[in-house]
């Protein structure tokens, strides 16, 4: 099973942090990096190849990571000469890419199973399969309904709740076939591609553990919950404490 990891974002929203460290290396806890613990994960979960596209401090990346043995894993970069968002450095791995395969982001940290996300994935048929999470947000008003000018309904600050991508995703290579190497492309551009085509991609609710490290608020509060959350993000190795 191959994964490939989107490790080249500038991590904007982290700065001043990311500005000297590459938002998968911002540390976790007492002593873990993001990254090295979605290679421990992705290891767990019988994945044994990993692509990491990197742009914004790579070198960094490729230097802590290195070919990925001490994971178990084979380990290979792609370098962006240029920003190519969220799903255009696919493009040039086409042909590299086995017919299926498992897409995150760096900066995500949850307890979900990879493989199994890959499985149903591939069981499903889509051209991808988007692991989703429900959030819920308070209004911190009085909601109303209005109809041709006229009040017709009325909720004082109530739960609105939705499903928000997670930045995990089973993909197929056939998804990635319309697109030309070196095009900047997003995630969304994709999905309202694979919509417009009717080609509607298929969905992995997940209730776990998630985290976006992205956000500033996120990160905190990762850090702030690792050692209760330790036991489900990290493999217990025989006679290696966690």
């Amino acid at each position: 099973m191959q994964a490939v990891i989107l490790a080249g974002g500038k991590g904007v929203r982290l700065r001043p942090y990311t500005t000297t460290l590459p938002k998968p290396l911002m540390p976790i806890g007492d002593k873990h990096a993001i990254l090295e613990i979605v290679l421990d994960q992705l290891a767990g979960c019988g994945f044994t190849s990993v692509v990491l596209a990197i742009n914004h401090l790579g070198p960094l990346i490729k230097a802590f990571v290195g070919d990925g043995s001490r994971w178990g894993l084979t380990v290979d970069y792609i370098e962006e000469d240029r920003p190519l968002s969220t799903v255009g450095p696919l493009f040039a791995l086409k042909e590299k890419l086995p017919d299926e395969f498992l897409v995150m982001n760096g900066d995500v940290l949850t307890d979900l199973d990879y493989a199994d996300l890959l499985n149903q994935h591939t069981l499903s048929g889509s051209g991808l399969t988007v692991a989703i999470a429900e959030r819920t947000h308070r209004i911190e008003f009085g909601v109303l309904d209005v109809e041709a000018s006229r009040v017709v309904g009325f909720r004082e600050k109530p739960d609105l709740r939705y499903q928000v991508s997670m930045g995990v995703y089973g993909m197929s290579r056939r998804t990635l076939a319309p697109y030309p190497p070196g095009r900047s492309f997003g995630f969304d551009q994709l999905v309202l591609d694979l919509l417009a085509r009717g080609e509607n991609p298929a969905t992995y609710p997940f209730a776990g553990f998630w985290l976006d490290i992205g956000r500033p608020e996120d990160y905190d509060e990762a850090n702030r919950s690792f050692e209760e959350n330790r036991g489900k993000l990290l493999r217990q190795r025989e006679g290696e404490p966690v």
